[in-house]
C-alpha cells in the first residue's frame, strides 16, 4: 500500500536562486543534513531530518521563475489525475513525466491559478519524516474564489470536506478565516483524517498576493523559529499567533520563499 492517499501531500521543495544560500538557511533552522545536488536532475538536493528524507531544495534555471515553495500531491496514476485535471478546468503545466525510477511528477494550475505538482510514486514514496520539528506538518491552499476551487480540488482528488467556522490561520491578525478541511476519499473528515485544507484570501492579505500553495514546517518553538529566521536574513509576514493547532507564523526565507512554522499543540 502507498504511504500517501491520493490527494494528500506527499512531498515538497523549494526553487531558490542560490543553492549553497538555501542549504545554510535552511540547515541552520531545521537542522538538516543534505544530500549530492545531482547534476542530471538540475543539481536536486534532498534534504534529510537525521537520515529521513524531509524535503528537497534546487536553483532557479531561469530568474523569470517563482522563487517558491511547491507541494506535491500524491496520485497512484498521473496519467489518469492529469486527465481529471483537464477535465475540471485546471492547466497542465508540465505533463507526466517519469523521473528515473523515482516516480513520475507533473505540475499543474487550478483554475484559479494556484500551482501544485503531484506525483506518481516509484522508489521514491515521499516524506520519511513527518510532523515533528524540522519536518513537514501541513499544507493548505490559499485561494480567493472558493466556488471555483472547492468544486476543482473535490472532483479531481475526490476529497471529502468540511467546513470549519471561524477557523484561525496564519494570514490575519484578528478572526478566522473561511476555512475547508480536505480528507481523503472515503474518509469522514475531521482532526484525524484531514490531510490539507483550503483558506480564502479576503481584505487583509495584499492584492497582489496570488493564489498558492502554503507549506508548514513543524519546530520546537515556534517564536524561536521566528527569531532564527530573521537572524538568518529572511522575514515573518504574519504572526507569530496562536491556534487550536499550535503556534505558528509565516515567514520567508533569505531568498523570498514563503513558508510557515508551527510549533503543533500537544508536542
Amino acid at each position: 500500500m502507498a504511504p500517501f492517499a491520493e490527494g494528500a501531500p506527499c512531498w515538497a521543495d523549494a526553487m531558490l536562486p542560490d543553492l549553497e544560500a538555501g542549504k545554510r538557511f535552511y540547515g541552520d533552522l531545521f537542522g538538516w543534513s543534505f544530500g549530492p545536488s545531482e547534476d542530471r536532475f538540475g543539481r536536486y538536493t534532498q534534504a534529510y531530518l537525521g537520515d529521513r528524507a524531509a524535503a528537497a531544495l534546487f536553483p532557479k534555471t531561469d530568474g523569470r521563475m517563482p522563487t517558491a515553495w511547491n507541494v506535491y500531491l500524491a496520485t497512484p496514476d498521473a496519467t489518469a489525475l492529469a486527465a481529471r485535471i483537464r477535465e475540471a478546468g485546471g492547466k497542465l503545466i508540465n505533463d507526466p513525466t517519469p523521473v528515473h525510477d523515482y516516480g513520475v511528477m507533473a505540475t499543474a494550475a487550478d483554475p484559479g491559478g494556484a500551482v501544485f505538482s503531484f506525483w506518481q510514486p516509484g522508489t521514491h514514496q515521499g516524506f520519511e519524516a513527518t510532523g515533528e520539528p524540522g519536518a513537514y506538518a501541513w499544507a493548505e491552499l490559499r485561494t480567493r474564489d472558493k466556488t471555483a476551487a472547492d468544486p476543482f480540488y473535490e472532483r479531481v482528488f475526490g476529497y471529502a470536506t468540511r467546513d470549519v467556522p471561524g477557523a484561525e490561520s496564519s494570514g490575519e491578525d484578528d478572526g478566522g478565516l473561511d476555512f475547508r478541511v480536505w480528507a481523503p476519499a472515503g474518509r469522514t473528515p475531521g482532526e484525524e483524517s484531514a490531510v490539507g485544507g483550503r483558506a480564502v484570501m479576503d481584505e487583509r492579505f495584499p492584492a497582489e498576493l496570488p493564489p498558492h500553495f502554503l507549506v508548514y514546517f513543524a519546530v520546537p518553538d515556534c517564536d524561536e523559529a521566528v527569531a532564527t529566521t530573521g537572524r538568518l536574513g529572511g522575514r515573518t509576514t504574519a504572526g507569530p499567533m496562536d491556534t487550536p493547532h499550535g503556534r505558528l507564523a509565516t515567514v520567508a526565507d533569505d531568498q523570498g520563499a514563503a513558508f510557515a512554522v508551527i510549533a503543533l499543540a500537544g508536542r
